[in-house]
């Protein structure tokens, strides 16, 4: 590796240090000096002999001292997770979807499926009612036991098995900022005629990798304050904008078939659903003890007071616009909804510009966490990758994400809708199989359940699932979801025969639940036959 060079002879000691996250930090060290979190396995440069394997040491303990947060993916310790502030899971979910870029997903309804504000508005409250449990349940990991999102899924996937939805994890969540920072750029450039969206999608990137670099301590004092300029701003948009509205038609240009209802549906419950796999990274340092419904009622509220809001305030400007000729421009052809953004404000003058830059500014309130759970899906791969430091996985997903919002860019719509199919099409089984573990096998999160510090890391452990469940089940959900994808650039047949609509996302969950239980009995079955044999010959082993 790059961290490393045998030919390179370095007496010098480099200095050990522990992370930092908690706001209280330097006490914490001291309270605990026992405790290391970011160790010799966690991060390859403890024994960095190059010279840039040196400078990046040297960067990860600067970072420390200045309390900010360095872990890998090591666990948190019992004894870490004190933070009772839990009104932060409210301030973190509400900030990250009170923004332009969920208002986006609201627009999809009446831009791409051409439903009017009254179909969208009935679509948009029974989703979201529904799949901001699906967040908020995953959140509740995180305080109870320490894991980050992909290390706890080897908990149903099985050590090597995780390895898959860490990969799409990884991937969906770069397509994710791929999108995100392409509304922001988009807002940005209408703020003046010397920006253009490629400028802006690097501003907004640069943005959200310097919050990730900071941490998960620095991301919730963020989210806690930038809802503030965001709600202000779509307070306004509705003042100035209020009376179009109104008279706007509510209903649908064409009677709403079906297919376009359901359709609708499914890309914006991937836009709720697809935060599962990342709630988790965010209470690692919560309190331990706190009741699982406080949290997730937290997180419940703060998706979806923000969401439904969001959300049927862009399908209401986005249907409006069909017969406000001045936001019909501003669309660009349904490619710009910081054009659209723009020519509601307009009448606002240089207040209305203001507004804009606030608003493509706070776009890192929705990136930056998502850019973190790229940063630790990505070191759950391999133990190869869970050495590179978090802050390095970052700028590579900045390099990587900048290039691809500028080509997204030019057909804004096409990309939102492909990248939410995508990511709904996995999440589904994903979500199935460890809300199925938990409910089925687990049933809580005791140490019985969940032997996370010893198991985490250990693809032996009998407390980790073997993965042959969970594989099936996705085989399975797989098999059925792909007759009944319909998007543009594929129709399944049973899509296409029944006009449906696009149920790949909503019959790849229902198809997994039952199959995982059953293969997952089997497993356990198994594994018990294998303790008693093991027990017989004085070993030990197996699942549980």
């Amino acid at each position: 590796m790059l961290m490393f060079d045998s030919d390179t002879d370095v007496k010098e000691e480099l200095p050990q240090y522990s992370p930092s996250t908690n706001p209280d930090a330097p006490s914490m060290r001291e309270k605990h000096p026992e405790v290391v979190l970011v160790s010799e396995a966690d991060n390859a440069v403890q024994g960095a002999k190059t010279k840039i394997g040196k400078l990046v040491h040297r960067t990860t303990a600067q970072l420390a001292e200045w309390g900010l947060e360095v872990n890998g993916i090591t666990p948190i310790p019992e004894e870490q997770r004190t933070d009772k502030r839990l009104y932060q899971f409210f301030f973190a979910w509400f900030s990250a979807n009170a923004n332009i870029l969920t208002l986006s997903a609201g627009t999809v309804g009446p831009a791409y499926y051409e439903l009017g504000i009254r179909d969208s508005c009935y679509v948009i409250l029974v989703v979201d009612i529904i799949v901001c449990a699906f967040p908020a349940f995953f959140a509740t990991f995180g305080p109870k036991l320490g894991t980050r999102s992909m290390v706890q899924s080897r908990f149903s996937w099985g050590y090597y098995g995780a390895i898959i939805p860490s990969v799409l994890n990884v991937l969906s969540m770069q397509g994710y900022l791929v999108i995100n920072t392409i509304i922001g750029g988009q807002t940005l450039a209408e703020v003046s005629g010397h920006l253009n969206a490629t400028l802006g999608i690097v501003i907004i990137a640069l943005c959200s990798l310097a919050i990730t670099f900071c941490g998960c301590h620095v991301l919730h004092w963020y989210e806690a304050l930038i809802w503030i300029p965001n709600v202000i701003a779509f307070i306004v948009m509705l003042g100035v904008g209020g009376k179009q509205l109104a008279s706007a038609p509510v209903a649908s240009p064409e009677p709403a078939s079906p297919a376009m209802v359901l359709s609708f549906g499914s890309s914006l419950a991937a836009t709720v659903v697809a935060w599962a796999p990342v709630t988790p990274d965010y209470g690692v340092y919560h309190d331990k003890d706190a009741p699982v419904w406080k949290t997730f009622l937290y997180a419940y509220l703060g998706f979806f007071v923000s969401s439904v809001p969001m959300h049927m305030i862009g399908a209401s400007f986005a249907a409006a616009a069909l017969s406000v000729p001045a936001w019909e421009a501003g669309m660009s052809d349904g490619n710009s909804v910081g054009g659209l953004v723009s020519a509601v404000l307009a009448p606002t003058g240089r207040f209305g510009k203001f507004l804009l830059v606030l608003l493509s500014l706070t776009a890192p309130s929705a990136c930056a966490p998502t850019m973190y759970t790229v940063c630790t899906s990505f070191m759950t791969i391999h133990r190869v990758f869970a050495r590179v430091p978090r802050f390095l996985v970052a700028v590579l997903s900045t390099a990587i994400l900048i290039p691809l919002a500028i080509i997204g860019a030019n057909r804004f719509y096409d990309t939102f809708v492909d990248i939410l199919a995508l990511i709904g099409y996995w999440l589904a089984p994903f979500c199935a199989i460890v809300m199925t573990e938990h409910f089925l096998f687990r049933r809580d999160y005791s140490r019985a359940a969940y032997n996370v510090p010893d198991a985490w890391d250990d693809p032996a452990h009998p407390s980790l699932a073997r993965g042959w469940a969970a594989l099936a089940a996705l085989a399975a959900s797989v098999a059925i979801i792909v007759p009944c994808i319909q998007q543009t650039w594929y129709t399944g047949p049973i899509a296409a025969r029944g006009g449906t609509g696009d149920l790949g996302m909503l019959v790849g969950f229902v198809v997994s639940v039952p199959v995982y239980a059953a293969a997952r009995a089997v497993e356990c079955w198994w594994a018990g036959r294998g303790r008693k044999s093991g027990a017989r010959s004085g070993s030990s082993g197996g699942m549980p």
